[in-house]
């Protein structure tokens, strides 16, 4: 794809605060009251996006497409969570991310995000025509 400007080394960040609805709890109803993976898996997959999205040509984003995270650390309620990705590699549309996630005592979270550039018209489309399958 032509005009596709990112480097290796982009950074990007993502925060949140550790509320009810993110709880363990949510997920599994007799769990832990503490953030839930489902949620730290989210929260570095945006700040993989951020750290390119500005750079995109018009009208493209990036979706996962893999995340191999190790959850590290409970966080509890309340607390602020913190998400750092750093671009690590582009092979075409592909690119690869390394995560971390660090709550406000120590890191929570770390692993690998890879995510795909493509077109959001055709993507979309492509979603519709799936739907009459």
């Amino acid at each position: 794809m032509e005009g596709l400007n990112l480097k290796v080394g982009m950074t990007g960040s993502a925060q949140m605060q550790v509320t009810e609805e993110y709880l363990a709890t949510k997920f599994v109803t007799k769990s832990v009251h503490s953030l839930g993976t489902p949620m730290l898996i989210n929260l570095m997959s945006v700040a993989a996006y951020n750290a390119v999205k500005d750079y995109l040509p018009e009208g493209y984003i990036t979706v996962s497409t893999m995340v191999n995270i190790r959850h590290l650390s409970a966080t509890p309620l309340g607390m602020m969570v913190t998400a750092r990705a750093e671009l690590t590699a582009v092979e075409g549309l592909k690119l690869t991310f390394k995560v971390e996630a660090y709550d406000e005592i120590e890191k929570v979270g770390e692993g690998v995000v890879e995510r795909f550039v493509v077109n959001v018209d055709k993507f979309n489309k492509k979603i519709e025509e799936r739907k009459r399958i």
